[in-house]
């Protein structure tokens, strides 16, 4: 994986998009490796967040039209869904951040345009410095968001903000996305204030995190009666999860938890 790395230390994985000279513009490639590099750390049960971010001067600037262009056939392959999944390469070089049972933090500064903000939007948490800047620029030109995009605006703003974003390509501020709710937070250097909150996350039960945001994302457009059935299911897990007794034992003690690796 040339334009993706991942490093993971104490439980925490540092992903990068690391093509800085095309402000980090997606290829077909940097999909592949999104995809496969998503998948590798689902299997981590010892992982405990993901920090996503770009290398240079740009989180992500969106797909490299010039370059994508080149390959027809691989487009239409990319764009072929897979039966198991739901999603074709496209969408899942972003939905497979949802899939991770971790919390993923995307760390966000300069352009975050197009794929890149629909990249972002597929994390838990946006931190971003105040005059980065966001567009669903994919209206510039002529189509509309596909890479899970519209799933994950209409989980954050209105409908009315989210057409409006996804006809005019306008183009937002950090600060101005904070407003909309894109944004988690602001901060002059998101990575540190990324850490910061991996951090944070790290003092509570993997299996609790991974049930929470599996519960939230699974039944955040369900009825009651499946968002009650799937709270009783997640929580007669957790009571007999190791971790969960870990976290008791701490927290009676007044003690930083040590906790295992994750259940599921």
């Amino acid at each position: 994986m040339s334009n993706v790395t991942c490093t993971v230390r104490d439980g925490v994985a540092h992903v990068r998009l690391d093509r800085p000279e095309k402000l980090n513009a997606l290829t077909l490639d940097i999909l592949d490796d999104l995809v496969t590099t998503a998948r590798m750390l689902r299997r981590d049960r010892t992982l405990r967040a993901v920090i996503v971010a770009g290398e240079g001067d740009a989180f992500c600037a969106g797909l490299d039209f010039a370059t994508v262009l080149r390959e027809p056939r691989r487009i239409l392959t990319s764009f072929i869904p897979r039966p198991w999944a739901g999603t074709n390469t496209f969408q899942e070089a972003c939905w497979a951040w949802r899939r991770l049972p971790v919390p993923v933090i995307a760390a966000v500064h300069g352009h975050c345009l197009g794929g890149g903000l629909q990249l972002a939007l597929a994390a838990d948490f946006r931190i971003a410095t105040p005059d980065s800047t966001w567009s669903v620029l994919e209206g510039k030109w002529g189509i509309i968001p596909d890479m899970s995009g519209v799933r994950s605006l209409s989980e954050l703003v209105g409908i009315d903000v989210a057409k409006r974003l996804t006809m005019t390509a306008e183009h937002l501020s950090g600060k101005e996305a904070l407003d909309l709710g894109l944004v988690t937070e602001l901060d002059a250097d998101p990575v540190a204030a990324a850490e910061r909150l991996a951090a944070a996350l790290a003092l509570r039960s993997p299996d609790q995190l991974a049930a929470a945001k599996r519960l939230f994302d699974d039944t955040w457009f369900a009825g009651s009666r499946r968002t009650f059935a799937r709270e009783r299911i997640e929580q007669a897990r957790l009571l007999v999860a190791r971790n969960t007794k870990i976290a008791r034992e701490a927290a009676f003690a007044k003690a930083v938890p040590q906790f295992g690796p994750r259940g599921r």
